[in-house]
């Protein structure tokens, strides 16, 4: 796992994905934190870390989309198949690199927190709650996108899906106000819900397994596709 961990990590600096998508998220980091310098009040960091967690989401398609499918596509990955590599590894060390990505972007976000913690004191609690959350959620969704890199030899189709995924689980709470099994069922499966709990500063054991097991789901469902055409 840690030879395909290094390789896809490295393919992300060896383009500017890597540098677009860390870069994008710091620069909003830094923008939204100065708005809430020229506004004068702490209470708007939860809102800057809710705000960057949307953007957040769009850099996950773009992470994700090249694990499997360029692969694929470059014919790369009869070799990578036939390597004295597990499934388990090559879908973990792809898995681990994009995730790794996303966290370096979304821990930079601590960055001008710690700066401006020099000026006024933070909602701590608030902040880490938002980033743990923030990971959690993102690890989800991509190991979503790794498996539907799987399914598709086409990067924009990868992207595409994973993108439409995001969104609709960002939407779904709406339906939760459902009345009925439809609303007991969305608001069982919403993402959303699940990581407002940590938004608030509270750290839910359950909504932590929730994320993790979703991550293992779609991870085990990558290896499955994976193995089934390293046989054919």
């Amino acid at each position: 796992m840690s030879a395909v961990f290094k390789r896809e990590f490295k393919s992300f600096f060896t383009s500017p994905v890597g540098y677009v998508c860390v870069a994008a998220l710091t620069a909003l980091y830094g923008f939204f934190f100065y708005q809430v310098m020229v506004m004068g009040s702490t209470s708007y960091i939860g809102s800057v870390y809710y705000t960057i967690f949307t953007y957040g989401m769009m850099i996950v398609p773009i992470l994700t989309m090249r694990t499997f499918s360029e692969d694929r596509k470059n014919k790369t990955d009869q070799a990578l198949l036939t390597a004295p590599v597990n499934v388990s590894g090559i879908v973990m060390g792809k898995f681990f690199s994009a995730f790794a990505i996303y966290a370096i972007a979304t821990l930079m976000g601590l960055l001008p927190a710690l700066a401006l913690s020099a000026f006024a004191v933070l909602p701590w609690g608030i902040i880490i709650g938002n980033i743990i959350g923030t990971l959690l959620y993102g690890g989800a969704m991509i190991s979503i996108g790794v498996f539907i890199s799987s399914l598709t030899v086409s990067q924009v189709i990868a992207a595409l899906g994973t993108f439409a995924v995001s969104l609709m689980l960002l939407f779904i709470e709406n339906l939760a106000s459902s009345s009925g099994i439809v609303g007991t069922v969305v608001k069982w499966i919403s993402f959303t819900s699940r990581y407002n709990t940590f938004t608030q500063g509270l750290f839910d054991i359950t909504s932590c397994v929730y994320f993790l097991s979703i991550m293992a789901i779609f991870c085990f469902l990558t290896m499955r596709k994976i193995e089934s055409r390293r046989w054919n």
